[in-house]
């Protein structure tokens, strides 16, 4: 196979997602919406309470604003991946999807490249959502917006290919909106996209430990780091390990003949 075909795919794969997600203007402007009240409501609710806690967390005073912004990131990137892969569920119901993967090219190459795609356009909402918080004074150090580009890539890939698994579960496109939410919210509330940590485990340690094995919250504690031109370690060995096990077994659930067994091994008893 000649690399051209390879970079033709590649190139594909990422301008139909572009279109798709230029073409769909309610979804890009709910993806800059949905943080922005976040950011304007939750923090002022929440500024007298929160403002001065975070010290913990860097040795020096900070607004609350200013703490939410990568959790809000998150959120982005999270509702960013789950819509992309109800997109996949669409796809796979209108046969676009069947197309794509009987090419001659690796799957793993294929699902790669809506992985890819899916963090790019992820990554434009993000900064697109950075340079209007900035209007409400939300203004990280100008590195920031550099160090964190990588944490929010990772972010995007590791909740993409969450996606991507959820996609190849689910059989029918009225199913997915629901599990959507079950996964979506649990994912942000059990994190410390709103708050730190120190408040769940102050409050319920049940709930706490939730919060530690939930890997939203290993992203999201990347990116807060990143955007502050610090290196969260831990984070990102969770991350890279998370990163590993879910495109792993979204490779599998494309997979075709593990599908066609699970679908005809009942019939054969």
């Amino acid at each position: 196979m000649k690399k051209s075909a390879y970079l033709f795919c590649f190139w594909g794969v990422l301008k139909r997602e572009f279109q798709r997600s230029l073409q769909q203007r309610t979804r890009f402007i709910s993806a800059l919406v949905r943080p922005l009240l976040w950011l304007a409501v939750f923090a002022a609710g929440f500024r007298g309470t929160l403002e001065g806690m975070v010290i913990a967390l860097y040795g020096t005073p900070v607004d609350y604003e200013v703490y939410i912004t990568p959790g809000l990131i998150g959120m982005i990137i999270l509702f960013n991946s789950m819509q992309s892969s109800l997109s996949m569920v669409y796809d796979r119901e209108m046969g676009s999807m069947r197309v794509l993967l009987t090419s001659p090219l690796p799957r793993s190459y294929l699902l790669f490249c809506k992985l890819f795609a899916i963090a790019l356009t992820s990554m434009l909402q993000v900064y697109a959502f950075l340079a209007v918080a900035f209007l409400f004074d939300v203004a990280p150090p100008a590195l920031g917006y550099l160090t964190a580009l990588p944490a929010i890539l990772m972010g995007a890939f590791i909740l993409g290919a969450l996606g991507l698994l959820l996609a190849s579960l689910i059989e029918q496109l009225e199913n997915f909106a629901g599990v959507m939410n079950f996964v979506v919210f649990p994912l942000f509330f059990l994190s410390p996209a709103l708050y730190p940590l120190t408040f769940m485990q102050d409050g319920n340690t049940w709930v706490y430990w939730a919060c530690v094995i939930n890997p939203f919250t290993y992203v999201v504690e990347l990116i807060r780091h990143a955007l502050y031109l610090d290196l969260n370690t831990p984070a990102l060995l969770v991350n890279l390990v998370a990163f590993a096990v879910l495109t792993t077994a979204a490779l599998m659930g494309f997979d075709p003949a593990r599908r066609m067994l699970h679908t005809k091994g009942p019939k054969g008893r």
